[in-house]
């Protein structure tokens, strides 16, 4: 679609016809394969939430974050009940669909509706979940959902010096826009923000992508992968 200009010769950019704003996240499920994201419930999740942190031998998962590590499951469980019935951010628990265990969390947060931005953060991973298929369907269930509610814009935002964090937007198919620094102290540190988005044009190309990735015949005897999402991705071009 061509950019358009005013009578003044001035761009104004590409015209969103029909534009309306799009609804607001309110799924309590949403199911895959390996497995579901429900609702965050702290009584329902915590124990199992806990249990899945035990498995790290350090405190390193918890680093990037504003908050945790924890000291205790009374602790955590504080923390859980202050975010479990917000609306924004809005958290879900990762749900391994073979042990059935909440093994760790994510949200949508800076919900933009009128303008169709949306964000994914406050992913926290447990041991058990990392590098799973559960752990990359968990991310496409997401994405799919606010691509299908209309969203336009879909964003992931982590601590420049996160290493893994940047890997992770690159993998699942983000394109990096961009630092924005000193964005913010978090545990007494300065915080250089890296900006990642993937827009609904893109969609389609991820959408194949991890479609094809997730499905059993792209795995081996031994569960590793044929095909990386990366492959995947020129695939459908």
């Amino acid at each position: 679609m061509s950019i358009l200009s005013n009578t003044w010769g001035q761009l104004l950019g590409e015209p969103v016809p029909d534009w309306q704003p799009c609804s607001r996240p309110n799924a309590t499920l949403l199911s895959g394969q390996y497995c579901r994201l429900e609702r965050l419930q702290p009584e329902q999740h915590g124990a199992d939430l806990w249990q899945a942190q035990q498995a790290a031998v350090d405190g390193r998962d918890w680093t990037y974050l504003p908050y945790g590590s924890f000291d205790s499951l009374e602790d955590y469980r504080v923390w859980l009940q202050s975010v479990s019935a917000l609306e924004d951010p809005y958290f879900f628990a990762i749900i391994d669909e073979t042990t059935r265990q909440a093994l760790g969390v994510a949200s949508l947060m800076r919900i933009d509706p009128a303008n169709g931005v949306i964000e994914v953060g406050h992913i926290y991973y447990s041991p058990l979940l990392q590098r799973t298929r559960a752990a990359t369907e968990a991310m496409y269930l997401l994405m799919r959902y606010i691509f299908e509610l209309g969203y336009r814009r879909y964003e992931w935002k982590c601590n420049d010096l996160n290493e893994p964090s940047k890997r992770a937007a690159g993998r699942l198919g983000f394109s990096f826009e961009g630092v924005f620094r000193q964005a913010a102290v978090i545990k007494g540190f300065n915080r250089d923000t890296a900006w990642y988005s993937l827009i609904d044009k893109e969609w389609p190309q991820c959408r194949y992508a991890f479609e094809h990735w997730l499905h059993p015949t792209n795995f081996d005897a031994q569960g590793q992968q044929l095909q990386s999402l990366a492959q995947w991705r020129k695939h459908s071009l």
